[in-house]
């Protein structure tokens, strides 16, 4: 039920509707900053063209409770304000959403959406799907220190990533070397060495200091080839990315721009069909979460795995982003729109 204070506002059904597009601002510039000015003023417009009317949001948590007004006078709101920035994390903004979603506001990406499929944790949980692998979860520094020698001692590269970071911070590749390890973290600028496994070990050992943990994926081969990016838009393809990689493989060339492609790419088509009638349900399956939770807007990056039998792209899941997607393929913004209008269409 709605909450008592957009009763009024919201009373006449042929009212248009309102959403509110969320953005980080300086505190100082919560009054001053308008959204036509940053880089979400197109998706404002493809909004405003679909009927709907637009009320530009900026947010800092300094501001919560002001911005919580604002949000429950709308029917909607669209956020785009990282998890991680500038040392801050979201969880006075998560707070607000979630409060703000109870008194029957739609809000996109959801707290819950996020905790279920931004963090790494996903990785491990769907880990038995098309796009999974041998995926291993350390919860805790004891679990990382008795089990991570013992799938080293295969001889295999393996990948650990910390369950929340961004820019390549708290990846690492580490693979065993003459008794010792050869790691390589996937921060710009760092370099391969060698190096103690204890020593390693140790370096890993603050991830967990938050109540986080680590996932431990297999390398793959076929990085350099570069990332596959699938743009949704809830459960259907919007367009992909594609961007060569070379944070963990020392030899591949420095990385070009990501470019960006509508959903009808030739090459991806497997992908796409793979992604709309098996992944996004499977995915909500494995997660608990209902389908109507899905973000408006988010991606999946994939690194090619091994071909199959038949010589055709197989697909490895590296990471789903889900609070702060942008930029993404001209496609997009279109169905965007156009789901927007639908999910509040249904809610009223």
């Amino acid at each position: 039920m709605r909450g008592t204070g957009r009763v009024a506002l919201k009373s006449m059904a042929s009212a248009p509707h309102r959403v509110a597009i969320l953005f980080p601002a300086e505190p100082g510039r919560i009054h001053s900053i308008r959204l036509d000015e940053t880089r979400l003023a197109r998706i404002a417009a493809a909004l405003r063209e679909a009927g709907i009317e637009v009320d530009g949001v900026p947010y800092a948590d300094e501001a919560a409770d002001e911005v919580r007004e604002r949000l429950l006078r709308t029917d909607a709101v669209l956020v785009w304000v990282n998890p991680i920035e500038r040392g801050r994390d979201r969880s006075v903004l998560n707070a607000m959403l979630e409060g703000v979603a109870g008194a029957g506001v739609l809000v996109s990406a959801h707290p819950e959406a996020i905790r279920k499929m931004g963090t790494k944790e996903v990785l491990y949980r769907t880990r038995s799907m098309g796009w999974g692998c041998d995926t291993r979860r350390y919860p805790t520094f004891l679990a990382l220190r008795h089990e991570l020698p013992r799938c080293l001692a295969a001889g295999q590269p393996r990948v650990l990533k910390q369950m929340r970071g961004n820019g390549g911070d708290g990846v690492w590749k580490v693979e065993p070397a003459r008794g010792r390890v050869r790691i390589r973290h996937a921060k710009r600028g760092s370099v391969e060495e060698e190096t103690s496994l204890d020593r390693f070990l140790r370096i890993c050992e603050p991830y967990f200091a938050a109540g986080g943990g680590m996932i431990d994926q297999p390398y793959q081969p076929r990085l350099p080839e570069g990332m596959v990016r699938c743009y949704m838009v809830r459960d259907r393809v919007a367009g992909f990315g594609e961007q060569p990689v070379n944070a963990l493989h020392p030899a591949a060339p420095e990385p070009g721009p990501r470019l960006y492609y509508p959903p009808s790419r030739p090459d991806f088509q497997p992908l796409k069909e793979r992604m709309e009638r098996e992944w996004v349900g499977e995915l909500c399956r494995s997660l608990a979460l209902d389908g109507t939770r899905l973000p408006i807007i988010w991606d999946a990056d994939f690194l090619y795995g091994p071909r199959d039998s038949s010589g055709a792209d197989t697909y490895v899941l590296c990471e789903i982003n889900v609070s702060s997607v942008y930029p993404f393929p001209d496609e997009a913004l279109g169905p965007l729109a156009a789901a927007t209008l639908a999910q509040l269409k249904a809610r009223r």
